[in-house]
C-alpha cells in the first residue's frame, strides 16, 4: 500500500502550550513540524531554531498564505481563538485549537458554521482524551466492566502565586478556574455520560480580580446518574478521577497527565494499565487529526463539533450561575 503523506503542521503561537505541542509533534507518526508563526519574526525565528522547523513567519497571516501548511494549530489565548480559528478557515487551512476552544457558545457556533460551510477539519484540543489509559478506560466502559455507571468525580486545580496581571486571573485575557483547569473535568464527564446533563448545580468563589478562583459543580442526568467536579487555580487538588459503577470503579490518578488507571471489578483482582511514553502525550492528539485528513474526515469521532459546543454551553451556564461575564459575552448573543 501507498504510504499515506505525512501532514504538515503549522502553528500560531510561541507560548509555552505551543513549545509542549512541538516538543511532542516529533513523536507523531503521521504529521510534521513544518512552520511557526509570531506577532513577531524574532520569536518565530528562536521557536524555529529550537525545534528544527523549516519556515518561520512574523506574521500569522504569512503562515496562513503557506500552500504548504495542511494544518494550523492555535496555541493563543482564549479570547484570540476566535479570531485566529475564523482566519485560517477563510483561508482554507483545517485547524486544532487549544481549550477551551473559544470564549463561550455562542463563537463556537460562529466558528462551526464557517467550518462546515468551508468543508475543512476543525477540533477542539482536549489532548488527554487521546492518552493510552483513558482510551483503555473507554474501552472498559464500553464493555461494561463495571456496570452500569452511575457516578463520576473528577478535578484539577493548583495553587498559583498571587499575581493580578497573570493571565489567570485577568478577565480581559479569559482569566479563571473554569476555561483553564475546569473545562478538563467538564469534558471528562462529557466523554463519560455526554454533554447534556438534565440540571447543573454550581457554586463558585469570585476572587479580587473579578474572576473564578475555583469552582464546584454537580451535574444530574437521567437513570440517576452524577458528576461532581471541581476545579481551581489558587487551591491545590489532588487531581484524580473516579468512575464508579454498580459492578465496581475505575481510579486514574492525575487523570490530566494519566500514565496510568486501574479497573477494580468486585470479586476479582484489580487490573492495571500503565503508559510509559518518554513524553508529554499531545502527539497522540496530533496523530488523530492526521488521522482524520488523511481519512477525509471534517471532525474526530473522539472529539465532535457537538460535544464541544455542548461543553462550552455547560461552562456558559456555570458562568451564568455565578454571574460571571467576559467582554466576549457582550460581544456576542446571551
Amino acid at each position: 500500500m501507498k504510504e499515506a503523506k505525512r501532514v504538515k503542521w503549522g502553528l500560531i503561537s510561541t507560548g509555552w502550550i505551543a513549545e509542549k505541542f512541538a516538543a511532542d509533534l516529533s513523536h507523531a507518526s503521521n504529521g510534521e513540524l513544518y512552520a511557526v508563526a509570531s506577532r513577531t519574526i524574532e520569536s518565530a525565528d528562536k521557536f524555529a531554531k529550537q525545534f528544527n522547523i523549516p519556515k518561520a513567519y512574523g506574521s500569522y497571516e504569512e503562515l496562513l498564505a503557506d500552500p504548504e501548511v495542511d494544518v494550523v494549530y492555535i496555541g493563543t489565548p482564549h479570547p484570540m481563538h476566535k479570531e485566529n480559528i475564523l482566519s485560517a478557515l477563510h483561508a482554507g487551512k483545517s485547524v486544532l485549537c487549544e481549550k477551551p476552544v473559544t470564549m463561550n457558545s455562542a463563537e463556537l457556533e460562529e466558528v462551526l458554521a464557517v467550518a462546515k460551510e468551508k468543508q475543512l477539519f476543525f477540533m477542539e484540543a482536549m489532548w488527554t482524551r487521546y492518552l493510552k489509559p483513558i482510551r483503555q478506560v473507554r474501552e472498559w466502559l464500553a464493555e461494561g466492566k463495571i456496570g452500569d455507571v452511575l457516578l463520576v468525580k473528577a478535578e484539577f486545580g493548583f495553587r498559583m502565586e498571587w499575581d493580578p496581571n497573570h493571565r489567570l486571573l485577568n478577565p480581559e485575557l479569559g482569566g479563571g478556574a473554569l476555561l483553564d483547569a475546569g473545562i478538563y473535568p467538564v469534558s471528562f464527564a462529557s466523554m463519560i455520560f455526554g454533554p447534556n446533563p438534565e440540571r447543573m448545580a454550581s457554586t463558585a468563589h469570585i476572587g479580587e480580580t473579578g474572576v473564578d478562583e475555583q469552582f464546584s459543580i454537580m451535574l444530574s442526568y437521567s437513570e440517576g446518574r452524577t458528576a461532581m467536579l471541581n476545579g481551581a487555580i489558587r487551591l491545590g487538588l489532588p487531581n484524580d478521577a473516579f468512575i464508579q459503577g454498580t459492578k465496581g470503579y475505575i481510579h486514574i490518578p492525575r487523570f490530566l497527565f494519566s500514565d496510568s488507571a486501574t479497573l477494580y471489578v468486585d470479586g476479582e483482582e484489580p487490573v492495571v494499565i500503565k503508559d510509559d511514553r518518554e513524553f508529554a502525550g499531545y502527539a497522540y492528539e496530533a496523530e488523530e487529526v492526521g488521522r482524520c485528513l488523511q481519512e477525509g474526515l471534517l471532525e474526530s469521532p473522539v472529539m465532535t463539533w457537538e460535544e464541544s459546543l455542548g461543553i462550552m454551553r455547560l461552562l456558559d451556564q456555570a458562568r451564568g450561575q455565578w454571574g460571571l461575564r467576559y467582554e466576549a459575552d457582550d460581544n456576542t448573543k446571551g
